[in-house]
């Protein structure tokens, strides 16, 4: 769910003026798994710009307050989740920590960096999910180590059904500042895209896979 509608919008606006998100769906980028997809988003480049920057930190903790009560530590997932955790933690001066991907093979061998006293009560903070599975991922090693889970606040979601159907498995809330369907509305309204495009890529957000398998055998 949007945390609120006209901060969505201006997220949205935002990341789309800084090329932060680029929509193509007739010629589309190849994610890492292989699948054609026709928008890419790298919300990263949101940090290079200080409103933008101040902005984001801003709704993303007004969306911690309001959402999620008695939070005790910040978690960020890595990498991206990493710079804005740490903006939101400081911002409520709570203490922060970082989720690896996986364990480190040397060393202590820690998935969690910092300091997590047992049966904390965490929000997590990442920038984009896609299909959820790498943000869960960190919200299961935080359960592990004996954490509560208020939540997790994120930037920005695909909107894809397999992701609202992993967080819902995982019986973890997911409060975004914007989405796929705004953004595309927004897309349209600022001229970034045609309203082709637009069919194209609502169609993508509701079958992926069959959109990239269309695509590859073109």
């Amino acid at each position: 769910m949007i945390f609120d509608e006209q901060t969505a919008r201006q997220v949205a606006n935002s990341l789309l003026q800084i090329k932060a998100v680029k929509l193509s769906p007739n010629q589309p980028f190849t994610w890492a798994s292989g699948l054609k997809s026709p928008i890419y988003c790298d919300n990263r480049k949101a940090l290079s710009y200080p409103d933008i920057r101040e902005f984001i930190r801003n709704e993303l903790t007004r969306a911690v307050l309001e959402m999620y009560k008695g939070v005790d530590v910040i978690a960020g997932v890595a990498t991206a989740g990493i710079p804005q955790g740490v903006l939101v933690a400081q911002e409520l001066k709570l203490p922060f920590v970082y989720v690896r991907s996986s364990k480190k093979s040397h060393g202590m061998t820690n998935q969690i960096e910092g300091e997590l006293p047992e049966k904390s009560s965490v929000v997590v903070i990442e920038d984009l999910v896609s299909t959820g599975k790498s943000s869960l991922n960190a919200v299961y090693a935080l359960r592990e180590a004996g954490a509560k889970i208020c939540g997790m606040a994120a930037i920005f979601t695909y909107e894809l059904p397999v992701a609202d159907k992993n967080f819902e498995d995982a019986g973890c809330q997911l409060v975004t500042l914007s989405d796929y369907n705004i953004l595309i509305q927004e897309a349209v309204r600022g001229n970034y895209i045609t309203q082709d495009d637009m069919k194209s890529l609502m169609e993508w957000r509701k079958d992926p896979q069959a959109w990239s398998d269309a695509r590859q055998n073109l």
